[in-house]
């Protein structure tokens, strides 16, 4: 029987691997998210997925380790989680009526190999109001979301279109997991 383990405590990740049918575990791990800031956007998400899955990974050397990482980016600036309320009104703001680019690293690592990517989709606002931006700010759904929204939730109200993978922004791109899983060996039940 293949061990597969999932490198995030993140619920969302967690429901689009349940998705697949797959039967695996969770094991959180905790690195320091800090990154170089000249690192380009898909370079921060794969090093930041692998780190997550390498501390895994060490403890567990016959499995199929996934790690991952997701993070917002407009005006090649990265926002991550924010801290309060308040920031994540700012952010809301700043994304308001604009495109951004929401990027999610991958990393699978395995003892038949590994596989890296990433996943770049971008995200169009809706032109929101204050009355959107304190209401969905109040929610406190903002709070634990990169660039402090969730496109699966209520969130969903404020996006406009998106042109990429869904399941990127929501936080793994699933069909490419799949066939990277695949591609190294794992066997699909």
């Amino acid at each position: 029987m293949q061990n597969l383990i999932l490198a995030s405590s993140s619920p969302r990740r967690k429901e689009l691997l349940e998705n697949l049918r797959l039967t695996f575990t969770i094991s959180s791990s905790e690195v320091d998210e800090s990154f170089d800031p000249t690192l380009s956007p898909e370079d921060v998400v794969m090093d930041l997925a692998e780190r997550k899955a390498q501390v895994i990974f060490t403890e567990n050397k016959n499995a199929f380790v996934i790690g991952s990482d997701t993070i917002v980016v407009a005006d090649n600036q990265v926002l991550g989680k924010p801290a309060d309320e308040n920031e994540a009104k700012e952010m809301l703001k700043k994304l308001s009526g604009r495109k951004h680019d929401v990027y999610t690293g991958v990393s699978i690592l395995s003892p038949n190999g590994t596989a890296r990517f990433y996943e770049r989709t971008e995200v169009w606002f809706w032109e929101l109001t204050d009355e959107e931006i304190n209401f969905y700010a109040q929610s406190g759904e903002p709070l634990d979301k990169a660039g402090a929204y969730g496109i699966q939730q209520l969130g969903s109200m404020l996006v406009k279109k998106i042109n990429g993978d869904y399941f990127a922004v929501v936080g793994l791109p699933v069909a490419r997991t799949y066939r990277e899983l695949k591609r190294l060996g794992y066997q699909m039940s």
